[in-house]
């Protein structure tokens, strides 16, 4: 049992005279509106300090707010490893099953959580998936934060990823370009997926190792789409492996109520290299490959990775 959490929100003008009912069900989809009336009315919902009434209407900078009690979180892997650590940087290895960040019903059975109870303060600077292993950043400090978001923008960070994919990719290199934007999902209102008119999206993949149904690859991701590399495997016609979300052609399977938190495939975030937050030197990190993800055929692993881009 977790110790619960309180909410909030400000109106901003394109919500100004909507019903707080409406407007609470509008941004929070997980309940409808007749929930949140309830909610409303049990007086859980406040109205800058004050409890309020399930028709209210809003004005702008009013300030929503609802303490959601305490609730069993679902089960997950509560420990990470340190792998770098000094006063501005902190890189960690996250466990598969592990959430990032709050959301979908965690809240304290996070990466962000565990961090922090022992690194106050600690900013991530970008998060993989539920489902996906591997090295997640965090800048310590306001200016180290910032300097680390500004080499992300900046596409300064170079990250390498492993995974597993089904089938046997003919080419043994390729690169992806297929953008990546939000599409209507039955679960959760949008999903990201390959969309036309979504966002630039830029992959490179290489084949390590073919075996009878699956194929061991090596991703390296220039931009950092949401579900970019499980969305960018299948549209080259080969998903991760075990991806219970995403089909061939990078969409996700309309027939499946999953959500995209959900695991069953094996990604790992394996190599991260940047210029550090605070001296600007060019640093490396890799957090260890799990089993799975090891070329059988390849004892002498960890291998060359590619070269950087021109």
């Amino acid at each position: 049992m977790n110790h619960g959490f309180t909410y909030g929100e400000t109106v901003g003008s394109d919500d100004e005279g909507a019903g707080l009912a409406a407007f609470l069900a509008s941004r929070h989809v997980h309940s409808s509106k007749d929930e949140w009336q309830e909610r409303i009315g049990a007086g859980r919902v406040l109205v800058d300090g004050r409890p309020a009434h399930p028709e209210t209407l809003l004005l702008r900078g009013m300030r929503v707010t609802w303490r959601r009690p305490p609730w069993e979180e679902p089960d997950v892997p509560m420990s990470y490893d340190i792998l770098l650590e000094d006063r501005e940087l902190l890189a960690v290895a996250k466990p598969s099953g592990l959430p990032t960040l709050p959301g979908a019903g965690f809240l304290e059975n996070t990466l962000l959580y565990l961090v922090r109870s022992s690194f106050p303060g600690a900013s991530p600077a970008h998060r993989l998936g539920r489902g996906t292993s591997g090295v997640v950043l965090f800048g310590r400090g306001g200016a180290s934060a910032a300097n680390l978001a500004a080499s992300f923008r900046e596409r300064k960070v170079k990250k390498t990823y492993l995974a597993m994919v089904q089938g046997r990719p003919e080419r043994d290199f390729c690169e992806i370009d297929v953008p990546i934007g939000t599409r209507p999902h039955p679960a959760l209102g949008i999903v990201h997926a390959a969309a036309s008119d979504g966002k630039v999206a830029f992959s490179r993949l290489r084949v390590l190792e073919r075996r009878d149904e699956t194929s061991l690859v090596e991703v390296e991701i220039l931009t950092g789409r949401p579900h970019q590399i499980r969305i960018h495997c299948a549209a080259i016609g080969h998903p991760l492996a075990g991806d219970p979300l995403y089909a061939e052609g990078g969409v996700f399977k309309g027939d499946n109520p999953v959500v995209p938190g959900e695991c069953g495939y094996l990604l790992h975030a394996w190599k991260i290299s940047l210029p550090h937050p605070a001296s600007g030197t060019t640093i490396s990190v890799e957090s260890p490959v799990p089993p799975a993800l090891r070329p059988a055929a390849n004892p002498d692993f960890p291998f060359a990775s590619f070269q950087p881009l021109g």
